[in-house]
């Protein structure tokens, strides 16, 4: 779950323009819109989820198993940082 302000406020702009997208796609259907169309709204429908979702999971995966002391590097960046933009990197390629 978004805990920070910051995330919390990008999570409800995702998530309301999903709601768009969804509300957009009733209304094609309602409409009798061609199937391309309505496949390529359903895509971006499923991107713009998968989205939110990888964002949701980096939170949860970084507070879950987050370094407890708070180690950081010369650079301020700790290794758990490095593994977990690694591990990011894997589960968004498998998310689109």
């Amino acid at each position: 779950m978004p805990h920070s302000p910051e995330e919390k406020k990008r999570a409800i702009t995702r998530l309301r323009r999903i709601k768009g997208q969804a509300e957009a796609l009733e209304r094609a259907i309602e409409a009798g819109t061609d199937c391309a169309p309505l496949l390529q709204q359903i895509v971006a429908m499923r991107g713009a989820t998968n989205g939110l979702m990888a964002e949701v999971m980096e939170g949860h995966l970084r507070e879950t198993f987050g370094p407890a002391n708070g180690a950081h590097g010369e650079n301020g960046a700790s290794p758990f940082d490095d593994d977990m933009e690694g591990i990011m990197r894997i589960l968004r390629t498998y998310l689109k």
